[in-house]
């Protein structure tokens, strides 16, 4: 009896496996594994949803918003500074925020939002201060606008300062003097001068701009780099066309997109406001045409990153697809500038 006992207790020793404790490390690991899976997998799903730059949007719809959704009581110059208005409420608000001067990931990694946001700022600039020193004064002797000055200040603040202030805080007032100017020309109290002169001085300042970004743009490639030799009486002066980092290359692209974003919203601001102008010089279609050309830089980028090989090469060269657009722009704009300085 006490021999089949010992034998089946044997048995059921040998059938049940001993069930060990795993070890710490290993109780540790598995949990700490997935939960850094989960967390991966997070800041890339946050980083593509940050990294994703904002639509056009409706500049006549927006400004129509501000006055009670009535077109017919927008004043001269109201589409113009609504326009800009947005455009920095869009920079301050889009999804992700103001990211050039975050300093913790993933936004502080993601080098292209930055670009795009400071082609965007310059842009921004750009457009107050012609408001500032053109749009809104009658001659060269008029008192600037108060409203104005404020807004040029605030707006050339530093734009990757983080905090004491923070380039946030700053931009904020900046928008808010912009708003007191819209109240005002809404109410009759502020100004709004829509001469072929102003807009001249503007389009001359977009037009440095387009041009430089597309010579930037065009020396990411090694075979474009130009040589002009420009003769001045008996001396020389050689002008040799820096080549575009490698590493640059996407930024260059990303800082012409973000500029380019904020300009078209400008310029059809100033189609309806410049309207009279645009008539009287036959370039009412030259300026749609112009606005059409830099709406193809906008634009979906099918493409994960931004690819740059050689003129005829394989792939693809973004730069020089986005070069292209703003040139044929440029020309034209160019051609508009001829047209508004004629008698």
């Amino acid at each position: 009896m006490n021999a089949l006992s010992d034998s089946s207790e044997n048995m059921e020793t040998t059938l049940v496996p001993s069930s060990k404790p795993l070890p710490r490390w290993r109780r540790f690991l598995l949990p700490s594994s997935l939960l850094g899976c989960v967390v991966v997998l997070f800041l890339v799903a946050l980083s593509i949803y940050v990294s994703r730059g904002p639509a056009l949007f409706d500049v006549m719809e927006k400004a129509r918003a501000k006055v009670g959704g009535d077109s017919g009581a927008l004043k001269r110059g109201y589409l113009t500074t609504s326009a800009i208005y947005h455009v920095g409420e869009t920079l301050l608000n889009k999804p992700g925020g103001y990211q050039t001067n975050d300093v913790l990931p993933p936004t502080a990694l993601l080098d292209n939002m930055s670009s795009w946001e400071f082609g965007v700022v310059v842009e921004l600039r750009d457009a107050v201060r012609s408001l500032r020193n053109d749009f809104s004064r009658a001659q060269t002797q008029s008192i600037e606008d108060r409203d104005l000055m404020t807004a040029d200040s605030q707006f050339h603040f530093d734009h990757t300062r983080l905090m004491l202030p923070s380039t946030e805080e700053e931009f904020s007032k900046g928008l808010e003097a912009l708003q007191r100017y819209l109240d005002r020309l809404q109410k009759g109290d502020a100004h709004f001068y829509n001469r072929a002169d102003n807009l001249n001085f503007y389009l001359a300042t977009v037009e440095k701009r387009l041009g430089s970004l597309s010579q930037r743009l065009s020396n990411s490639v090694r075979e474009s780099y130009l040589r002009e030799l420009i003769h001045d009486n008996e001396d020389a002066l050689v002008e040799v066309a820096e080549p575009t980092p490698w590493t640059e290359i996407d930024n260059v692209f990303f800082e012409a997109r973000g500029y380019v974003w904020a300009l078209i919203h400008t310029l059809r601001g100033i189609q309806v406001d410049f309207d009279t102008v645009l008539e009287n010089k036959n370039a009412t279609e030259m300026l749609e045409r112009i606005i059409e050309k830099l709406e193809n830089t906008q634009r979906s980028i099918m493409s994960p990153v931004i690819l740059n090989s050689s003129g005829f090469g394989m792939l693809t060269n973004h730069s020089l697809v986005m070069a292209s657009y703003i040139s044929r722009a440029n020309a034209a704009l160019i051609d508009l500038r001829r047209l508004l300085q004629e008698g």
